[in-house]
């Protein structure tokens, strides 16, 4: 069946524009709980947390309401990052984890999203369920729930946090610069790294309900670049808005993303922790992160784009690694969803263990050069079905002799066809780029 509402990742739009509305909150609040009330035992109670855009309050009410109405408890968590919410759902053994956010998007914009019992992402048959109870008229339930709020749940995900490191741990003598994003880890990763040891410079931690993500955290780090070459920190670390994505900035100022940041985890464990017995890209994963886990003999599989089909092709191949190179890591030996902040202590245990800097650390992959270009469609086209674009993708991966790779992938929220050229020579990459997007513009006009 297809979702009327949900998209890959929740519900996300424009606050004030359906279904990003308070009154639609309340319905999805209802219907939530009684779906999740009668597919759970145990006591009925789901918790919320938010980031920290000015609609989260409006929409936690909301959410609250329909809660309530539908005859379940409610902890509130207050602004909390996205996995933390995951991982107290699993504590405080909840039906379910409502997160109130918009991930990387700007203030203006606002989503829900669903934590099953055990911290990973709701199943289909459930979400269908929410869909259908929307459509029914909104009953009041005969015994009220109740809400309260969780006043220690800061707390109690720093310490998770840092317990996920070996005993004895410690980031003494290492200077950091943190971007909060102005977003949910302000109060969260900052404690963290400094109960840890490290000395840390934090900024964009002072969120004002509009400035999240604005000129700031894993989308844009170019003040935690030029933050890191100013003050001379050995490395900084940027979050996007909710706490679950993340990229580094070594000391030379330059951007280590989510490729990056995998082979050092990956590599960290074949060579100390055991053994890493595989790692789930996606599509958009650099061709040269293939090469080096390839050197390495750890095996490589590429998902579509979006962390529910990471983690669920690392479930398929039995794996505990897997990310985008947008900076979503999973861990899944550790904690059931993408964590920035966890994800960012797997790579300073790699760190201290091999006792050298980021920038050394990720020397052992190289990323091929790699040429994107948007052809604008006016019309849905079967790429697979059109022989003249097969045959010039043929022609290219020839030419390319298995040193580099092609992607045609449709978008999914514009109307193009993104044409995807990666290898390790530049003027053939860009050169087979410009043949390719020519041969799909004249399919798609003709």
């Amino acid at each position: 069946m297809s979702r009327k509402f949900f998209g890959t990742d929740g519900i996300r739009g424009r606050v004030g524009e359906a279904p990003i509305t308070p009154d639609f909150v309340l319905r999805l609040g209802w219907a939530a709980g009684r779906v999740l009330a009668d597919r759970f035992d145990g006591p009925k109670l789901i918790l919320i947390g938010k980031d920290t855009r000015t609609s989260g309050y409006m929409f936690e009410s909301a959410l609250q309401a329909g809660l309530i109405n539908a005859g379940v408890d409610v902890g509130l968590l207050g602004p909390m990052p996205t996995p933390a919410i995951a991982y107290l759902t699993r504590t405080f053994q909840a039906q379910a984890g409502i997160v109130i956010s918009a991930s990387h998007n700007p203030y203006y914009d606002n989503g829900i999203k669903f934590f099953s019992s055990t911290g990973t992402k709701l199943p289909d048959d459930i979400e269908l369920a929410i869909e259908a109870e929307l459509e029914k008229p909104m009953v009041t339930a005969e015994v009220l729930g109740k809400a309260r709020r969780i006043e220690d749940a800061a707390g109690r995900y720093i310490e998770f946090c840092k317990g996920t490191m070996p005993w004895g741990f410690s980031l003494k003598g290492i200077n950091i610069v943190l971007d909060c994003a102005n977003g949910a880890t302000y109060h969260i990763a900052p404690e963290v790294f400094r109960e840890l040891g490290a000395t840390v410079d934090v900024m964009a931690a002072e969120p004002d309900g509009e400035n999240i993500n604005r000129d700031c955290g894993s989308t844009k780090p170019g003040k935690l670049q030029a933050r890191v070459l100013e003050t001379g920190a050995d490395l900084g670390i940027a979050f996007d808005g909710d706490g679950d994505r993340l990229i580094f900035v070594d000391h030379q100022g330059e951007l280590v993303d989510g490729d990056e940041i995998l082979y050092i985890i990956a590599s960290y464990r074949k060579e100390f922790g055991g053994g890493c017995n595989g790692v789930a890209g996606t599509l958009m994963s650099n061709f040269g992160f293939e090469m080096a886990l390839e050197k390495l003999g750890i095996p490589f599989a590429r998902a579509k784009v979006g962390d529910r089909y990471v983690i669920e092709a690392m479930r398929n191949n039995g794996w505990t690694l897997g990310g985008e190179n947008s900076g979503h890591i999973v861990c899944s030996d550790v904690t059931t969803t993408g964590d920035g902040i966890i994800s960012a202590l797997q790579v300073m245990l790699a760190l201290v263990t091999a006792d050298t800097r980021l920038h050394e650390l990720k020397q052992g992959m190289r990323k091929l050069p790699q040429t994107m270009i948007n052809v604008r469609l006016q019309q849905r086209i079967d790429l697979d079905a059109d022989s003249s674009i097969q045959e010039a993708v043929q022609s290219a991966e020839q030419e390319l002799d298995g040193r580099g790779r092609v992607l045609l992938r449709p978008s999914g929220t514009e109307p193009v066809v993104r044409v995807m050229v990666e290898g390790e020579d530049l003027p053939l990459v860009n050169r087979l780029a410009e043949e390719l997007s020519e041969v799909v513009e004249a399919a798609v006009s003709a």
